[in-house]
């Protein structure tokens, strides 16, 4: 898994232009059975991946909170919601709130979240690889590939499974 993780940026740069020509068809033909297959795709591609011997994406990107997320996780941590704020959050140039800092605070040493049972929507959803209307996502997506080996590991057989 290192290694593949140390070799990911580059084999996601070289894919890039293929992919978001990919992803421009996608958008302009979507097949109809799309999320049916990227929902088959997803769950084979994450019955052999381990996220715990990764945990790229807590290492190098920072989830959006949205106010939800705040309430439930401060009220987990026993935190009033702006000392939540205060504490581990700031705002970011699209007004979002982000991690003051990346790795994720919450990551402990084994890859495991502190606060796994009530952690944001985005990590729960991340990568967002089994969205229904997966084509809405393509620039997410070719972002994450970058990230997550399992969201490579999607796009590429979602291009086999579906020449375009």
């Amino acid at each position: 898994m290192e290694q593949f993780l140390k070799e990911l940026p580059k084999l996601a740069k070289d894919k890039h232009i293929e992919n978001k020509k990919y992803f421009d068809k996608l958008k302009k033909k979507t097949p109809k059975n799309l999320d049916y297959q990227m929902e088959e795709i997803h769950t084979a591609v994450f019955k052999k991946t381990d996220c715990l011997s990764c945990g790229n994406c807590c290492k190098t990107t920072g989830p959006l909170f949205t106010s939800a997320d705040i309430e439930r996780i401060s009220k987990h941590l026993k935190l009033k919601p702006q000392v939540f704020i205060n504490q581990y959050l700031r705002i970011d140039e699209d007004q979002d709130y982000v991690l003051q800092t990346v790795p994720c605070t919450f990551l402990d040493h084994e890859n495991y979240c502190m606060i796994y049972e009530v952690r944001p929507k985005a990590c729960r959803e991340f990568p967002h690889t089994d969205r229904k209307k997966f084509q809405q996502i393509a620039n997410l997506t070719l972002q994450n590939v970058a990230i997550c080996p399992a969201a490579y590991k999607v796009v590429e057989e979602l291009k086999k499974k579906m020449p375009l």
